[in-house]
């Protein structure tokens, strides 16, 4: 059996889960996210927590007991607290600002770049060379932070670009003095 599907989705206070067929809705306080599950594998809510059995014991069927277990957890935690990547921007010049709904970025092109913020997203910006992407799906959030960073991501020479800040970039030496 699967380990990761074996083990319950307990669930946070302030948030509801409703299960409708191969539907699973969370609400939290105000984001909802629904999980839509292939027919083999059933959600169950009980005594505060969200089980997930399968029908039969197919490899593909294992496989999307521990997937649709994961993404049920990651609804719960997204409408209850959120996710959230931050960036940095390394490099002479490059800065970033949030004006309405666009990300403005300037990141050493001869023009800026414009970003149309998601619904759901909320992207703030720290000191002008940090941006923080939050929001409930972290799918979204992920797939923002990084279309974000592929603007220009962090080259290995001189470390310029957008990379996470948790990311470590690895340097290459330049070019030495030959004789």
């Amino acid at each position: 059996m699967s380990r990761v599907g074996k083990a319950p989705v307990f669930i946070a206070d302030k948030v509801q889960v409703a299960v409708n067929g191969d539907e699973v809705t969370i609400k939290g306080g105000k984001h909802t996210q629904v999980v839509k599950m292939q027919p083999v594998i059933e959600a169950k809510v009980e005594d505060g927590k969200v089980v997930l059995t399968r029908k039969n014991d197919e490899p593909q069927t294992r496989a999307y007991h521990g997937l649709y277990r994961a993404l049920v957890q990651n609804a719960v935690t997204g409408v209850s607290t959120g996710w959230t990547k931050e960036l940095e921007l390394n490099g002479v010049g490059y800065r970033a600002a949030v004006k309405g709904r666009v990300l403005e970025l300037n990141l050493g092109y001869s023009h800026p770049i414009n970003f149309d913020i998601p619904a759901d997203i909320e992207i703030t910006v720290d000191k002008q060379t940090k941006v923080i992407v939050n929001g409930p799906s972290r799918e979204l959030v992920g797939q923002v932070a990084a279309k974000i960073r592929g603007f220009r991501p962090p080259e290995p020479y001189l470390g310029k670009g957008v990379k996470y800040s948790d990311e470590y970039i690895k340097r290459k030496a330049g070019k030495s003095a030959g004789k």
